[in-house]
Formats: C-alpha cells, structure tokens, sequence
C-alpha cells in the first residue's frame, strides 16, 4: 500500500523566484551602496524592453 504522504513536491515557478531573489541577495550584499534599478531590473531580467 502507497504511503499517502510520501509525496514530492516541487513547483518550477517557486524555484526561479527564489533562485532571483538569492541573485539579488548576493549583488546588495556585494555593493557597498544601493543597487541602481537598471541594475536590479537586470538581475531579475526584467525592463529595457520597447512595447
């Protein structure tokens, strides 16, 4: 009998947020001051795009 517990989980999204969110972590903690928001917005791979 399958244990209904035993289950894994994982959510793909979650792991990419977190993994952007460390990425982020680790650039404020290596800058001596504030990130620029260009600088952010490339961490997380977000803006300069033209709509």
């Amino acid at each position: 009998m399958a244990d209904q517990f035993d289950v894994t989980l994982e959510d793909g999204d979650l792991l990419v947020e977190v993994e952007m969110t460390t990425n982020l972590i680790i650039a404020a903690s290596a800058s001596d001051e504030r990130l620029p928001l260009a600088e952010i917005d490339r961490i997380l791979g977000v803006g300069g795009r033209s709509t």
